[in-house]
């Protein structure tokens, strides 16, 4: 029986290994249109590749998915971040840990990740054939016809999706019945030009929350962020892009977020405590160091864009300037002028609609003998190997319901 994988990245590969494992009958062949497989792999986490996360309760794994999470429940009780470390440990991969939980190659390389994939799968017997685009599927007497950007045509009993969120693809689930939720960026850096962050970029504050207000709701993320030549970048910005990704293409992205420099101060707390700090620093100049946990630069800025004079004293500071000063920090609004992207890693909200697989194999409900696996899928996760993680568990159960069949 011939199965084929169109799209020679994570999951692609991951299924066609697993599938070819299983059932050693099968004839496995992995269509990649570009001249690399895994090239994803090969940039991701600034070419160290960031396998997964250390998150083994799948209750808590998927609140890391802003599109998904509940339907991967189930999949992720059967293959999970653990079960990614056991395969490539038992593979030969020594894999780390680092303090924020994401998951790394000891040698800091993706290269040994895409090594051991590649040797994998040669091993199991796939066949790898790269610079081959497929043009047009069909699907004649339950079996599916190919044709090639190279004029030739494949036939073939099972056929897999893992394209990414190429359009090809999308058009090949659409061709077999399956509705796409539209795709829009996933995890970008905002473009912000003001005044409060012009000459700051590389501060960062390790602890801050930023809010996106539109009529669907209110957005909020709390971690580091970091000041950028362009605007705003740092974890919690690029959860806020995960989680807000689609009211913020509808706007064309142009809408304001609100940012506490201090949480959970707000304009009240803060308030009492600069008036105490006004009491306790009565001689020192407001400007001369940072009372608060912020980097001085931007505390001197936001001194600067409140009005308050740099030579004025703790003891000098009006009631007034205290108030606005506390407002500044807790609720600032910052306008958006656009995205900017995230290194190479770029990552799209969309794709096949998920009530319409099977996720007990990722067989199509609609079209049977089809099967799909990875980015694909409307399924996204924000930054730290989570995007991985949806390719390895949906790459395995795509393989292991091919194989089964």
């Amino acid at each position: 029986m011939k199965v084929i994988v169109v799209g020679g990245g994570a999951a692609g590969i991951f299924a066609a290994i697993h599938c070819a494992e299983l059932n050693k009958e099968l004839q496995v062949t992995v269509l990649e249109a570009g001249r690399q497989l895994l090239s994803k792999v090969k940039i991701s986490g600034g070419g160290r590749c960031n396998v997964t996360h250390h998150c083994f309760q799948p209750a808590e794994l998927i609140q890391y998915y802003p599109r998904g999470g509940r339907t991967l429940t189930g999949a992720f009780t059967r293959f999970q971040p653990q079960d990614t470390i056991a395969w490539f440990t038992a593979r030969g991969v020594k894999l780390k840990t680092e303090t924020d939980g994401r998951i790394f190659p000891v040698t800091d390389d993706s290269q040994t990740i895409i090594d051991c994939l590649l040797n994998s799968a040669t091993k199991a017997g796939v066949k790898l054939v790269t610079n081959t685009s497929v043009k047009v599927v069909k699907h004649i007497n339950n079996r599916f016809t190919l044709e090639l950007n190279n004029g030739k045509q494949i036939d073939c009993d099972r056929l897999l999706l893992a394209t990414g969120s190429n359009p090809s693809g999308y058009r090949f689930a659409q061709h077999f019945g399956h509705q796409i939720q539209p795709p829009v960026p996933s995890l970008f850096t905002l473009t912000i030009k003001d005044q409060r962050l012009q000459g700051l970029a590389g501060l960062s504050v390790t602890n801050a929350t930023i809010t996106l207000n539109s009529e669907k709701g209110k957005i909020t993320q709390t971690g580091p962020i970091l000041i950028t030549h362009w605007g705003l970048s740092g974890p919690a910005v690029l959860k806020l892009s995960a989680w807000g990704a689609r009211i913020l293409s509808e706007h064309n992205y142009q809408m304001s977020v609100v940012i506490n420099w201090l949480p959970p101060e707000n304009p009240e707390s803060l308030k009492e405590k600069l008036l105490q700090l006004k009491t306790s620093l009565a001689k020192k100049r407001v400007q001369s160091f940072s009372p608060l946990e912020l980097p001085k630069r931007l505390w001197q800025r936001i001194i600067e864009v409140t009005g308050i004079p740099s030579t004025t004293t703790w003891t000098e500071l009006s009631k007034q300037k205290i108030q606005q000063l506390s407002q500044e920090l807790t609720q600032g609004r910052f306008q958006i002028q656009g995205k900017g992207v995230f290194k190479e890693e770029f990552v799209t909200c969309g794709g096949v609609s998920l009530p319409e697989i099977n996720f007990k194999t990722m067989e199509s409900k609609i079209c049977r003998g089809l099967y799909f696996a990875g980015e694909i899928l409307d399924i996204d996760g924000v930054t730290g190997g989570f995007n991985f993680q949806n390719a390895w568990t949906t790459g395995w159960l795509a393989g292991k319901g091919i194989a089964t069949l």
